[in-house]
């Protein structure tokens, strides 16, 4: 089962309030907490619902958009399709983001939002990239692949 995921910056210096707010709203409780960072596998409607620390300064944003696969050759598909289609591709294989092992490919929207498509192999120790990977930078200019601007 493939699903859409939304990664949200939250102001909250804790997550106690947007894990609150989103796990009755949903009606679920977070798939996975570590420190500055929450998901929710949201069954119906299907989506990943990712939440990433910001600060108190900052209003709720958009960080990226995502949909997450089953399979490593589900992501390759999605990258021979999206090269074919002509848009500017970034792969990323056994990549640690956002406590996760994963494999996965970035496109831009046309307004510059990244997108990726990913699978999680496995859990991993820490939230932030490793090097070389997309995930957690700031996002590209509109002649640069897609990058994400936090992690998912």
């Amino acid at each position: 089962m493939s699903r859409v995921q939304l990664a949200l910056r939250v102001p909250d210096l804790d997550l106690d309030a947007p894990i609150a707010f989103y796990s009755k709203r949903f009606g679920a409780e977070p798939a996975k907490i570590r420190d500055g960072y929450a998901n929710f596998a949201i069954a119906e409607p299907p989506l990943k619902l990712v939440l990433i620390e910001g600060t108190t300064d900052d209003p709720t944003r958009l960080d990226h958009l995502g949909v997450e696969v089953e399979t490593t050759e589900a992501v390759h598909a999605a990258t021979s399709r999206l090269g074919e289609a002509g848009l500017a591709t970034t792969e990323e294989n056994d990549t640690t983001c956002c406590y996760a092992l994963q494999d996965k490919v970035w496109v831009n929207g046309s307004g510059q939002e990244p997108w990726e498509v990913y699978v999680v192999k496995a859990d991993a120790d820490t939230l932030a990239k490793q090097q070389g990977s997309t995930c957690c930078t700031s996002p590209a200019g509109a002649e640069e692949p897609a990058t994400a601007s936090g992690c998912c």
